[in-house]
């Protein structure tokens, strides 16, 4: 059994219904007024594929599809996912499977990869320390016919939750979700530098932890209702280019661009002497070709 959360629309009807993972549906998530119906549902899904330590997964053109199943590397370190497109894990049911999953990681390297049509999180990092993340040139793809907020944009989209995780979130193209994209929890330190976020109908960031730290700038808010749902961490985006950034960085730091979108607020820089000798990414202006280089195939 499942059961079908407190939302304005079934799993029939543009919603999603939940698999009761981890006594989910009965342990108040759900919302009240939830109810239990029956869910049937690929379980290979839910059981993600392991990768070791010193492993490269990399595609080949546009061939690279893993359907039904995600990636799971935990306490894996030296790992490289390049060119793979990660799609189809129950996509109609929350918990129906995670896009990559990151635990007590190191040493990671996600590049123009794509995820889509995935149940819960396309991409998750924690609870465990994931130390060095780079998640470059990828596509995030929300259009989905299962949302849970009704609308055709998926909202479990990215969770950075580890414990003194450096994420580096470069060149990324994140389109139709609303909501988590990312969120971001632990004690992450995140540097998110020249992606696009595109028709967005909810909120991008959300920062729920006061030990978290994240660097936003040079990126693209383009039809995004909220950039920022809330924060208790720190937050620096500036909205013009900043020399602030110069002892820790080398270098300013670059203005975010928004269009028809909500306002993204974000000025302390009280922690960016936390990048100084971590060789954090270099940053360019805001550019909305960054969408077009994103993505799986994009490998000369």
């Amino acid at each position: 059994m499942g059961c079908r959360p407190r939302t304005k629309c079934s799993e029939t009807g543009g919603g999603q219904d939940a698999i009761n993972h981890a006594s989910w549906c009965t342990n108040g998530n759900a919302g009240a007024g939830s109810k239990a119906v029956s869910v049937t549902y690929d379980r290979a899904g839910t059981l993600a594929l392991k990768v070791n330590s010193n492993k490269s997964i990399v595609g080949v053109g546009n061939k690279g599809v893993i359907r039904g199943k995600g990636l799971r590397l935990a306490g894996a370190k030296n790992v490289i996912i390049q060119n793979i497109h990660i799609t189809e894990l129950n996509p109609q049911y929350i918990w129906g499977g995670d896009g990559i999953q990151i635990d007590g990681a190191d040493m990671v390297w996600i590049d123009r990869s794509k995820i889509s049509l995935v149940g819960r999180q396309m991409l998750v990092l924690g609870n465990g320390a994931s130390g060095r993340v780079s998640v470059t040139n990828n596509e995030f793809d929300g259009s989905t016919s299962w949302s849970a907020t009704c609308d055709g944009h998926h909202y479990w989209a990215l969770y950075f939750t580890g414990s003194n995780d450096m994420v580096t979130f470069k060149g990324n193209y994140i389109h139709h979700t609303s909501g988590r994209s990312p969120k971001i929890g632990g004690t992450t330190l995140l540097h998110a530098v020249n992606n696009v976020w595109y028709a967005n109908s909810g909120h991008a960031f959300e920062i729920l932890a006061p030990k978290s730290n994240a660097l936003i700038e040079g990126n693209i808010f383009q039809n995004v209702v909220r950039p920022m749902k809330a924060s208790t961490g720190k937050v620096f985006a500036p909205s013009s280019v900043q020399a602030v950034c110069n002892r820790a960085l080398g270098r300013a730091c670059q203005a975010n661009s928004f269009g028809s979108s909500g306002p993204l607020t974000g000025t302390d820089s009280s922690f960016l002497g936390l990048f100084k000798g971590k060789n954090p990414a270099t940053a360019s202006a805001a550019s909305p070709a960054i969408s077009g280089r994103a993505g799986v195939g994009k490998i000369a």
